[in-house]
Parts: C-alpha cells; sequence; structure tokens
C-alpha cells in the first residue's frame, strides 16, 4: 500500500477521559497509520471540517459520556452533506449493545466497547480501507 491510512481520532462533545483515545492513537500509528488526533471538547463540525482537511479515511470517536445516539448520527449527517461517503466512521467507548445495533444499521461501523483488542481495531481499519477504495 503506497498511501498510508489516514485516521482522525477524536473525542466527541464534553467528555474530558482521553487514555483511551490516546492509546488508540498509538496502537494505530504502530501499525502503520497516520493519526491526526484532535484533542478533547470536539463538536461534531469540527470532527468532520478535520476529516476534509487532512483527506482522512477513517474517523474514530472515542466516547465515554453516554452522548453516542445523538454524536454518531450527527457526525454521519455531515459527513453525508460533506460528501465524505468513502470515509469509515468508527469508534468506541461505553455503548451498550443495542445502541451499537442501531447505530449501525445507520451507517455507523463497527463500534468497539473496552476491552478491545487495539489489534483487532486497526486489522478492521485496514480491511475496510483496503475493501473501499477512494479516488
Amino acid at each position: 500500500m503506497d498511501k498510508k491510512i489516514r485516521v482522525i481520532v477524536a473525542k466527541a462533545g464534553l467528555d474530558g477521559h482521553d487514555r483511551g483515545a490516546k492509546i488508540i492513537a498509538a496502537a494505530l500509528r504502530d501499525a502503520g497509520m497516520e493519526v491526526i488526533y484532535t484533542g478533547l471538547r470536539q463538536t461534531p463540525e469540527m470532527i468532520v471540517n478535520a476529516a476534509l482537511e487532512e483527506d482522512a479515511d477513517v474517523i474514530g470517536i472515542s466516547i465515554l459520556s453516554g452522548a453516542h445516539m445523538t454524536i454518531l448520527p450527527k457526525i454521519l449527517n455531515l459527513m453525508k452533506e460533506k460528501g465524505l461517503n468513502d470515509v469509515l466512521l468508527t469508534g468506541g467507548g461505553i455503548i451498550p449493545e443495542e445502541d451499537i445495533k442501531l447505530l449501525k444499521e445507520m451507517g455507523v461501523g463497527e463500534l468497539f466497547t473496552p476491552g478491545a483488542s487495539t489489534v483487532n481495531i486497526a486489522g478492521y481499519i485496514k480491511t475496510w480501507v483496503a475493501s473501499h477504495p477512494r479516488d
């Protein structure tokens, strides 16, 4: 693969716990991806704009605040508005199984809960990007 996979890792909303996001960012970097960590308290608009500016292949959201059913659909809608139909929206955090099912039906990619293997997360992203080539 000539081009490195570019991943935006973001903490959306008022959630101030970013240890997991930093661990994921480091693991994806170690797996050969280019990672842009946007920091804490990002709005959906800031996250989607960062993905546009950075020509990201993937947006990874870390959510522990319980606002996943508001934030992830909003990001997905903004992505559609901005034409980011070939960008993966994935993420993780404390998300109940029934919400994961609903979010995936809306078009969100795999969602990982605490304890997920960073190797599996990186593998999922690599497989998704390989099967969704961009122009």
